[in-house]
């Protein structure tokens, strides 16, 4: 039996960033570490501070040939020429967006713990489906995405899966085999090295 490819980093921004000093450590990040995807997830809906932390990130991501994807906001991925969009309410607006969008944009869609969400999004032509939280974490309504279901959508489903919320380094070991993404966000930026904190998470996975 092949050892599956080890996951790769989705990095979440924070829900509010300092403009002036995130996009360092956002590029200190990008650079020390094989990140695959950043989702801008900010919190609110002042649609000017949005568009000015997504210019800033667009820039040192795509310097990086890092995707950069939102949260929600289809229309302003559209705008800003950010490279997909990530959906929260399941698998509600998946079509929606693939149809805005178009079908090289990257539609993803968190669907909690609930396996049936997920595969109505990946039917609807979602490119992942994120589950969590895994540990303990204020993300969707708190019920706990668990290692079985990991295990059973690796088995059974192709649509990729992210594996975000309350990650420890013992969680990231139990559900690396089981997944292919880790989206990693309040874990690392919340420490005075992100970095630092990012390569303690990831050693796990080894």
């Amino acid at each position: 039996m092949d050892t599956p490819e080890q996951p790769q980093i989705y990095l979440i921004t924070p829900p509010t960033i300092e403009l002036s000093t995130f996009t360092n450590r956002l590029a200190s990040v990008l650079d020390g570490a094989e990140i695959a995807c950043i989702r801008l997830a900010l919190a609110g809906g002042d649609e000017d501070t949005i568009a000015r932390a997504a210019d800033a990130c667009r820039e040192v991501a795509h310097a990086r040939d890092v995707a950069l994807v939102i949260s929600n906001h289809v229309l302003l991925a559209q705008r800003l020429g950010l490279d997909g969009v990530h959906l929260d309410d399941a698998a509600r607006s998946v079509r929606a967006a693939r149809k805005e969008l178009g079908a090289d944009a990257i539609v993803g869609s968190f669907c909690g713990a609930s396996s049936h969400d997920g595969m109505t999004a990946g039917e609807a032509g979602a490119d992942y489906v994120a589950f969590g939280p895994v540990g303990t974490s204020t993300l969707g309504d708190g019920t706990t995405a668990e290692k079985d279901l990991f295990q059973w959508w690796s088995q059974m489903i192709e649509v990729p899966v992210v594996a975000e919320g309350g990650l420890t380094p013992e969680l990231i070991g139990d559900l690396a085999p089981h997944t292919d993404f880790f989206g990693i966000g309040e874990e690392i930026w919340s420490q005075d090295d992100p970095l630092a904190a990012l390569k303690g998470l990831t050693d796990a996975m080894r």
